[in-house]
């Protein structure tokens, strides 16, 4: 399909583990890069060729980005790994992967982030890494997603888990605020298109969904595909983010950690505001309801 030459960095999380294993099945397995090689088995089994890399140890990455066109950079550490210095290694991970793809001359750089600039620490340095990531000139494709509805999806699995569990919940004021969610094949499906298109180079595209719902909206759509009536709600406006994240460390698997800047940015409207970028792509997008299912059949 593609002859340019693909590496994706961060190929053992859930999305570039997905994107690669696409590139596969198109008949273009990508080289794919990851701290701990051992864990993308299943990739090297699909074709693609495994290297070792860490975005921290610069010295590491020279031989992942050597002959690359297109560097898919899908690493960050989402609330992981403690609260003190995860933006100074964003951005570390982040200018050292750009000065070593320019070196190597990368010819671009594709980064999936949020459709929200701010709203907490995370997602305020995640929105900073597509700066940080285009800081030596080569160009960068900054997709911008609201919450992604796939299985392995952190927004996905916190609404999983509330909902199994909880026939009556209490909902505070970020479950009413308005998002855009994105079913996972999309993401895929434009993830996958940019690297032909050098109309999409160097652009910000924003990506969503066909559905502008709530938080609260993703609880009640989950449900029905769940085969369950949606939860009863009441109403805790008071109940902080942070308070919110600890009371769903309490009642699903997710970590608290992870929980926080989830929180967080539900406070701040992720909807697409420029469809521009999202119509280069003839990419047919899922509807809530059937990505839902789709989600829960993984």
């Amino acid at each position: 399909m593609h002859s340019v030459r693909v590496l994706v960095a961060g190929a053992t999380g859930y999305i570039g583990r997905l994107l690669a294993l696409e590139f596969a099945r198109r008949g273009s397995p990508p080289r794919v890069m990851a701290r701990s090689p051992g864990r993308a088995k299943d990739l090297a089994e699909a074709g693609c060729e495994v290297v070792p890399g860490d975005v921290l140890r610069r010295e590491t990455l020279a031989e992942p980005l050597e002959g690359v066109d297109v560097a898919y950079y899908l690493v960050h550490s989402m609330g992981r790994g403690g609260e003190g210095d995860f933006a100074e290694r964003d951005r570390q991970g982040a200018e050292n992967f750009a000065a070593t793809a320019a070196e190597a001359g990368v010819e671009h750089i594709v980064y999936l982030g949020g459709l929200s600039d701010g709203g907490s620490k995370h997602l305020e340095s995640r929105h900073a890494t597509a700066s940080y990531l285009g800081s030596t000139g080569v160009p960068v494709t900054y997709l911008r997603a609201a919450a992604v509805i796939g299985s392995g999806s952190e927004s996905f699995r916190t609404c999983f888990f509330l909902v199994k569990r909880l026939p009556v919940m209490i909902t505070p004021r970020w479950t009413t605020t308005r998002t855009q969610p994105i079913a996972i094949a999309d993401v895929i499906a434009y993830l996958v298109a940019v690297a032909d298109s050098s109309e999409a180079r160097g652009r910000s595209i924003e990506i969503g969904g066909p559905d502008v719902t709530s938080y609260g909206g993703m609880m009640d759509a989950l449900a029905v595909a769940m085969g369950r009536h949606p939860p009863r709600k009441v109403p805790v406006p008071l109940l902080t983010p942070y308070l919110s994240s600890l009371w769903i460390g309490l009642v699903t698997p997710v970590d608290v950690d992870v929980a926080k800047p989830l929180i967080e940015g539900a406070s701040t409207e992720t909807i697409v505001r420029d469809p521009s970028g999202m119509e280069l792509f003839e990419v047919e997008r899922t509807p809530m309801d059937e990505a839902m299912r789709r989600a829960l059949a993984e």
